[in-house]
């Protein structure tokens, strides 16, 4: 703005000193042939896009043309247009100079910060709903401004935001959640054999029940009842199981989890995500155990898979725990410096190597 219209002022001088030497003839000729293209422009185009410098220049020339010329010309813009343009103009200076009334304060950014609390751990909350509960808590807020809140940081109202996902459920029902698969490997010489494991989602904790290379479903219902038997045993309480619907999964092994007061629930077809924890741990056994061990026996991969769950329980870091192990919590965190140039790490090999336990010397 500031320099455009400089440039179209400075360019129409130019063009008035281009005009002067020439007659009145050729003037009148030239105007009727920019009018003429005026005319034909104005059929072609509805409503021509004004920047604030053509408005600013050509209500400057409009202000030298005489009232009588200016109702015989064409114009892109009539005279009433250029006079709201005026009004506009002054009404802009009026809004900016116009001191800002006072209003209501805006919301503490600790109430804002609890409002956004509620509705993200409760779905199924609406505004009103918010607002009783921060009336209980003491905070004085009306129902209007909880609503704004949530509008401005783009949250649904409850009946869009209350739909129960498959993520959300295995989060909410994660302390009461088991999970079981399969997990197929070979021996050195080709045997194929089946190992049964499950695993809390809670805790990550991983049983494994057996291997098998015949893995019937009279040999999987045993260790079903193996598995709630030392679930008694240790005072778990599990309300859900999920599975796939492979074939050895029979009738007589849901039986002895209903029996406990377990649900199964059954993945999707092809959905290997609705196991997806269980299918995580066994790309960790894959990739750390499987992969760099050549199974001799049946015997040799119940030792190897022995040990390898007791460093999965007991050793092994896990993101979802913030870096503890299932049966071990973190220790305090060495914040004294002469600790830390002094630590003693030792190495503890397992399987002959292939899993590595570091802790501090005695």
């Amino acid at each position: 703005m500031l320099l455009r219209l400089p440039y179209l002022t400075l360019t129409s001088v130019f063009t008035f000193i281009r005009l002067l030497p020439m007659s009145d003839v050729d003037k009148s000729i030239e105007i009727l042939t920019l009018r003429h293209q005026l005319a034909v422009l104005r059929r072609q185009v509805d409503k021509p896009s004004l920047t604030r410098s053509d408005r600013a220049f050509l209500a400057a020339l409009h202000h030298r043309l005489p009232r009588p010329q200016l109702r015989q010309l064409h114009l892109i813009v009539s005279p009433d247009t250029v006079l709201r343009w005026h009004r506009d103009l002054l009404r802009h200076h009026a809004k900016v100079s116009r001191p800002k009334r006072p209003g209501r304060p805006p919301t503490v950014r600790g109430i804002q910060a609890l409002i956004l609390r509620l509705a993200g751990e409760n779905p199924n909350w609406g505004y009103r709903r918010i607002h009783g509960e921060l009336a209980a808590l003491g905070t004085t807020l009306a129902p209007s401004t909880v609503w704004e809140i949530l509008k401005a940081h783009g949250i649904e109202p409850a009946p869009q935001r209350d739909q129960q996902t498959w993520a959300g459920f295995l989060r909410g029902q994660a302390h009461a959640i088991l999970a079981a698969n399969f997990v197929e490997t070979r021996t050195l010489t080709g045997a194929r054999l089946y190992v049964f494991a499950l695993i809390e989602h809670a805790t990550r904790r991983v049983h494994i029940l057996g291997a098998t290379a015949h893995p019937t479903a009279d040999w999987t219902t045993q260790l079903a009842r193996n598995l709630a038997m030392d679930l008694k045993d240790t005072a778990v309480t599990m309300k859900y199981l999920i599975r796939d619907r492979d074939s050895r999964y029979t009738r007589a092994f849901d039986n002895v989890f209903e029996d406990e007061g377990i649900a199964i629930v059954k993945t999707g077809i092809r959905v290997p995500r609705m196991n997806a924890i269980t299918e995580r741990w066994v790309r960790s056994c894959r990739a750390e155990l499987l992969d760099r061990t050549v199974v001799l026996n049946q015997a040799h991969l119940l030792h190897a898979l022995r040990k390898y769950e007791s460093f999965y329980n007991e050793h092994r870091p896990h993101r979802a725990l913030q870096a503890a192990a299932p049966l071990r919590s973190l220790p305090e965190p060495i914040t004294e410096p002469d600790q830390l140039d002094r630590l003693d790490i030792r190495r503890r090999d397992r399987l002959g190597g292939i899993l590595h336990e570091y802790q501090h010397a005695a």
